[in-house]
């Protein structure tokens, strides 16, 4: 009988997994995947989350992928450029771009590495409670046949539409509607640097990524989504070239890798995160628009909330005790990423403020104000903390 049974293994679940067996703890992991797996996302890892990777000793095995520090930036809106070198977090003074396939199935070996019942191909049809307490699972395999897994503590790292949080009636404690929806792909050696291109109701994203190519990444008011599906393509290549033009002209040179991929479903909540022998990371928990770009690096922040929040030697049927921690982590989440999502709301309304592009003007042309907007990009809000000129 395992302590606890993490429910998915993506930048929540692995790591949430990884660090409490580190802690001591029986784990079991289970995903309804074959890994490797690839997975919609923006795949930028703020300094903040190389940190953590630092901090778990798996850095140097995600650059060797052949994935390439992202040590400068380059910003573009209105009559605004700012360009510099990437803000020092902690030591780390460059940001990641791993592909999913690589960087899931890593963190999943590191899993493996510290001692966690891996189950692929498991699909968590159902919760096991008993009076008001989850204390298990119920599973279904690919081929069929069905399981059981007891345990004290179900951790729900099964992403928005979580099963966890559906079989536990996890109330929705925030909600706003959608802000964007985006189209990406994948275009060999565009850039080497970090790029944000902003104007009115668009915005573009260029992350490096591994084998030399690049994500570029186009994002419409979320209004746009019924027209920009019926043709896609046309119209990701239309928002590019009239947002960032210098970067299409770089895209028109080369031939795209791979398909374009999409999403409308930009979802922005705060769900319940714990209750009597369950809790929530990752995405299941809070999900925000993507334009920001933070969602592995929260996932990444949750996992090591969580893993402190227990401790090692933490008796996990003891349910005072278990309550107490699961209490510290809610409280904790709330604070992590409350900010941070009203400053995501803010950008994902595609609108360029007065105040914002006076903001943005003087940070350009002042070396101190230029580093609190670098500073912007891991995760700090910047245009309510500079005073314009």
């Amino acid at each position: 009988m395992p302590d606890a049974v993490v429910v998915g293994a993506g930048c929540a679940g692995a790591p949430t997994a990884m660090l409490l067996a580190r802690a001591g703890y029986r784990v079991t992991l289970v995903d309804r995947a074959r890994f490797p797996r690839d997975t919609l996302s923006t795949h930028y890892l703020q300094q903040p989350a190389v940190a953590l990777l630092r901090d778990w000793g798996l850095l140097d095995a995600v650059l060797g992928t052949r994935c390439p520090p992202i040590a400068h930036l380059r910003y573009r809106a209105a009559d605004v450029a700012i360009d510099g070198p990437m803000w020092t977090f902690d030591g780390i003074g460059y940001a990641l771009g791993p592909r999913r396939y690589l960087l899931d199935q890593l963190l999943v070996d590191a899993a493996v590495a510290a001692g966690v019942d891996f189950r692929a191909g498991q699909r968590v049809t159902d919760l096991i409670v008993e009076g008001d307490r989850v204390v298990g699972v119920r599973l279904r395999a690919e081929r069929g046949g069905t399981d059981q897994l007891r345990a004290p503590l179900v951790v729900g790292a099964d992403g928005m539409r979580s099963v966890v949080a559906a079989r536990t009636g996890a109330a929705v404690r925030v909600t706003d509607p959608p802000r964007t929806c985006v189209y990406y792909s994948y275009w060999p050696g565009v850039s080497d640097r970090f790029e944000i291109h902003e104007a009115p109701g668009s915005w573009i994203g260029v992350v490096p990524s591994n084998d030399g190519l690049t994500l570029v990444a186009a994002y419409f008011p979320q209004s746009a989504y019924p027209q920009v599906r019926l043709d896609a393509g046309a119209a990701y290549l239309a928002a590019v070239r009239d947002t960032a033009p210098d970067v299409h002209a770089r895209m028109r040179a080369v031939d795209r890798a791979e398909r374009i991929y999409g999403t409308g479903a930009q979802l922005n909540f705060f769900r319940q995160p714990a209750g009597p022998g369950w809790v929530l990371v990752g995405d299941a928990g809070h999900h925000k628009d993507s334009l920001t770009a933070r969602g592995i690096t929260d996932a990444f922040h949750q996992a090591a909330l969580l893993a402190d929040s227990i401790g090692s030697g933490l008796d996990l049927h003891d349910p005072d005790r278990l309550r107490a921690a699961l209490r510290r982590f809610e409280r904790g989440r709330d604070d992590l990423l409350a900010d941070e999502y009203q400053h995501t709301l803010k950008l994902a309304r595609l609108a360029h403020s007065p105040r914002r592009l006076a903001s943005l003007r003087a940070a350009a042309g002042d070396p101190v104000q230029a580093a609190g907007f670098f500073r912007s990009l891991c995760g700090h809000p910047f245009q309510e903390r500079m005073t314009p000129p």
